[in-house]
């Protein structure tokens, strides 16, 4: 059942359509009887009016003038042994019996109805017959006149019940345009004025549904949030007593070079965490404002220029000024870790390089490098959580956790944004396409 409105439509055309349908065949008989008879009453009248108008006693040779085809009439004396006289169509010859009443006869390839009276005063008969199907016709023809109504009203009727059903489902499909304006951190109660009997249900419990979302999430938010607050602290309890530790036996102590980088890790988990709860789409009150997109690229870099110098890596930003919509601390994440990356797995001397276009309604960022790039049948994988190329650490002395590429999936999606992985320019490398709708000028 695609529409509910077209259903019932249909199931009241149709129950009304057949319950006419039976009431007019019923009303068809019903009045096809009752015109017979009032035929069969006029019929008798003639007759009767026949004879008091005619008193011939012996045969006549005018022959009445035929008043119309469909009728004819004979006077027979008694004994039906002489006609005394007729209408012009009628026969010379009597046609069935002379036996008072009502018959059916054959005449000039015509089925007739006759009436047989005996005018007992005179003596004689007087036959009066009319023609079957100019009867059945015109007893029809009034019938049909008085059903048409009755027939033409059944479209009037769909229409009718078309917009009656269109204001009953109105209700409906206020609730249905309610549940489609939510914003994905929108998960208040659905608020109605006069609810029908039939959608209280469904909308109590589609309210429930919601409030129910809306705790499990405020429990989940309050929870990575909590824990990645909370684990910093240990965090930086444990680098002060890595930090004495150095001082105690020295930098080359291989125990100490391994704790300190299993330090880093954890800490580089804990703050893409607090990143990802930042950055999630149902988070409340995601503000977008106009963002100059090369501006933010740039103090992204010189803020984190120093990752690039460590390892002597050149990177260059080419771009124009081009002013999308988004949000600031969002935008500045996704940048931070696709260069973070790059940084990180790029060798030392190699190369990082930044473009920043617009072309058919979109603003296109680009970041490549010349680092050792991810097979094409990884491009997928690489974006599940904690999932890591090359198991846990993609090299000895690279940190990861695996979030990197799904917090930057995540703020691309929060912005209708399009991401894409591919072969940089370099020999070898990674080139990530980030594609914003920039907004129509009016």
């Amino acid at each position: 059942m695609k529409s509910i409105r077209i259903y019932l439509l249909l199931a009241l055309i149709a129950t009304i359509t057949l319950v006419n349908f039976v009431s007019l065949l019923h009303g068809y008989q019903a009045s096809m009887e009752k015109a017979q008879n009032l035929f069969d009453a006029r019929l008798e009248s003639t007759a009767r009016l026949i004879a008091s108008a005619n008193s011939a006693q012996v045969a006549d040779q005018n022959i009445a003038e035929q008043q119309t085809p469909n009728t004819y009439f004979q006077i027979w004396g008694s004994g039906g042994q002489q006609l005394l006289t007729r209408s012009r169509n009628a026969p010379d010859e009597i046609i069935g019996q002379l036996d008072e009443g009502f018959h059916e006869v054959n005449h000039a390839s015509y089925r007739w109805r006759n009436y047989v009276y005996q005018d007992r005063h005179l003596n004689r008969w007087v036959v009066v017959a009319e023609r079957i199907d100019i009867r059945y016709s015109l007893a029809e023809e009034v019938v049909l006149e008085s059903l048409l109504p009755i027939v033409m009203a059944i479209p009037l009727s769909a229409l009718i019940i078309w917009l009656a059903v269109g204001v009953g489902l109105k209700p409906l499909s206020v609730l249905a345009q309610q549940i489609r304006h939510k914003k994905v951190d929108d998960l208040s109660p659905i608020k109605m004025e006069r609810v029908p009997k039939e959608l209280t249900t469904v909308v109590n419990n589609t309210n429930a549904l919601l409030i129910r979302l809306h705790d499990a999430f405020s429990r989940e938010q309050r929870f990575s949030a909590d824990a990645a607050h909370e684990l910093r602290t240990p965090i930086s309890v444990l680098k002060v007593h890595l930090h004495n530790l150095k001082q105690r036996f020295g930098d080359t102590d291989e125990d100490i070079a391994l704790l300190k980088t299993g330090v880093e890790r954890m800490g580089h988990l804990i703050e893409q965490i607090l990143a990802l709860y930042r950055t999630s789409p149902d988070q409340a009150a995601v503000k977008f404002e106009d963002i100059d997109l090369t501006k933010l690229v740039q103090s992204v870099v010189a803020r984190d220029f120093e990752q690039f110098e460590r390892k002597q890596q050149r990177i260059e930003l080419d771009g124009e000024k081009i002013l999308i919509k988004g949000n600031q601390f969002a935008l500045e994440t996704l940048v931070q870790n696709l260069l973070s990356n790059a940084s990180k797995y790029t060798p030392e001397h190699g190369d990082i390089y930044v473009s920043i276009s617009s072309k058919l309604g979109e603003a296109l960022l680009q970041i490549e490098d010349s680092g050792p790039g991810i097979p094409t049948d990884m491009h997928e994988r690489v974006f599940e959580r904690f999932y890591r190329l090359h198991g846990d650490q993609h090299a000895s002395d690279i940190i990861g956790c695996g979030l990197g590429l799904t917090i930057v999936k995540d703020i691309a999606a929060m912005h209708q944004a399009e991401i894409e992985l591919g072969t940089s320019r370099f020999k070898q490398g990674l080139r990530v396409s980030v594609r914003f709708r920039l907004e129509e000028k009016k």
